[in-house]
């Protein structure tokens, strides 16, 4: 089983390292670090430590996610990972063992309270997520509680589904269509603790009114291109 894990990073030289070192080497194949114009030596310290390392100089976290899943090298499974160490990359075993058993295709890690440190996520971020993850049952009746970055699935559904979200809409638009085309689609508990540096997303007024617009209009977006008979067949 061909297991490669792609990880965007933006100025993440202080977690970078662990991130990488933290990885269970005996189940991944290879290391994809998708690096989006850091100046603070990321690039650098992931070449070194044996990742293969991607320049995406265009913006947008779906980008650096689909640029890495493009350059993947025929995997089975492919892991997407922050590079900010909030989720513990010595998890991912449990993260594919689903995939690996038969009984998912698409898993994603959920970062629930009983498993959450204190402080690792800010209020408006807990609230965007249950918001999200509330209209994704109501209107598609997919049972997740979580919309967290660490997830997996299977390399042949990914590319059937046809991912093209560039923006902060990629936290969603793989749940979405995974649950349209009929795919298995489960979450699986995971840690998660305060992220080293400051957040590109949370950390800013900018980036949370942005990751919360672009995720909830295009959940709303597919349900409505359902409703009107142009939704993907399923599998």
């Amino acid at each position: 089983m061909r297991v490669s894990v792609i990880i965007p990073t933006h100025n993440e030289a202080e977690a970078i390292g662990r991130v990488l070192a933290d990885l269970p080497s005996n189940f991944v194949t290879e290391v994809i670090v998708v690096d989006s114009n850091s100046h603070d030596g990321t690039p650098e310290i992931a070449a070194k430590m044996g990742a293969r390392v991607l320049q995406e100089p265009r913006r947008g976290y779906g980008r650096a996610c689909l640029t890495g899943l493009t350059a993947a090298n025929a995997p089975d499974v492919v892991v997407f990972l922050d590079g900010d160490y909030s989720d513990r990359p010595s998890e991912l075993t449990i993260l594919i063992q689903p995939i690996l058993d038969g009984r998912a295709d698409i898993t994603l890690g959920s970062r629930r309270r009983e498993r959450r440190s204190v402080g690792a996520l800010p209020w408006h971020q807990v609230f965007g997520n249950r918001l999200a993850a509330s209209l994704i049952r109501l209107l598609y009746g997919l049972d997740i509680t979580d919309l967290g970055p660490f997830r997996a699935g299977r390399a042949d559904v990914l590319g059937a589904l046809g991912l093209e979200e560039t923006t902060y809409g990629w936290a969603v638009e793989m749940i979405l269509k995974g649950a349209l085309a009929g795919y298995r689609v489960i979450e699986v508990p995971v840690s998660y603790y305060p992220r080293i540096g400051k957040s590109k997303i949370s950390g800013t007024l900018k980036g949370t009114i942005g990751a919360g617009w672009f995720i909830l209009s295009l959940i709303v977006r597919y349900y409505f291109r359902r409703r009107i008979g142009a939704t993907p067949k399923p599998a």
